[in-house]
C-alpha cells in the first residue's frame, strides 16, 4: 500500500512538506520503494507553482497517468517516486539558498554555464537533479553558477 509522508512536522522550506525523509539518498530510496501517494505529486506541484502537466512531464509520465493512479489509489512506481522525492529535496535546498520559490523557479529557468541550457532542463533524470543539487551547493559555498 502506498504511503504519504507525514507532513505535520514541517521544517522544510516548502510549506506543508517534511524533509526528514530527504536527508539522504538511502531515505529517499526506502521511501520510494515503500510507495509514494500521488497526493504528494499534486501537493508539490501546487506548492512550487508548477502545472501538473509540466511536473508529470519531468517525471516522464502523462498528467492522465497521474490522474489514473490517483483515482485508483495507486502509488507511483519506485523510479518516479524517487525522482519526485529528489525534486522535493532540490526545491527544499533551492529555497533555503535562494530565499523563495519564485527566486528558485527564476534560477531554474535561467541559462547557466554560458550555454543555452537551463537547470530546469536537467531535472528530467534523477542524476540531473543531483547535478543541479551540486550546483546549488557551489552557490551556497560562494561559487557563482
Amino acid at each position: 500500500m502506498a504511503t504519504l509522508i507525514d507532513t505535520s512536522t514541517s521544517r522544510m522550506a516548502i510549506s506543508g512538506f517534511n524533509n526528514r525523509w530527504i536527508e539522504s539518498d538511502v531515505q529517499i530510496f526506502k521511501q520510494a520503494k515503500i510507495g509514494i501517494d500521488t497526493k504528494l505529486f499534486y501537493d508539490f506541484a501546487e506548492a512550487i507553482k508548477m502545472g501538473n502537466k509540466s511536473l508529470a512531464s519531468i517525471l516522464h509520465l502523462s498528467s492522465r497517468t497521474i490522474s489514473n493512479y490517483h483515482q485508483n489509489k495507486q502509488a507511483l512506481e519506485p523510479v518516479q517516486g524517487e525522482h519526485l522525492l529528489k525534486l522535493i529535496a532540490l526545491y527544499d535546498k533551492g529555497i533555503e539558498i535562494l530565499g523563495t520559490i519564485d527566486e528558485f523557479n527564476y534560477w531554474l529557468n535561467k541559462s547557466f554555464w554560458n550555454s543555452t541550457e537551463k537547470p530546469l532542463d536537467w531535472l528530467i533524470t534523477p542524476g540531473g537533479v543531483d547535478l543541479v543539487m551540486l550546483e546549488l551547493d557551489r552557490i551556497a559555498y560562494g561559487y557563482l553558477a
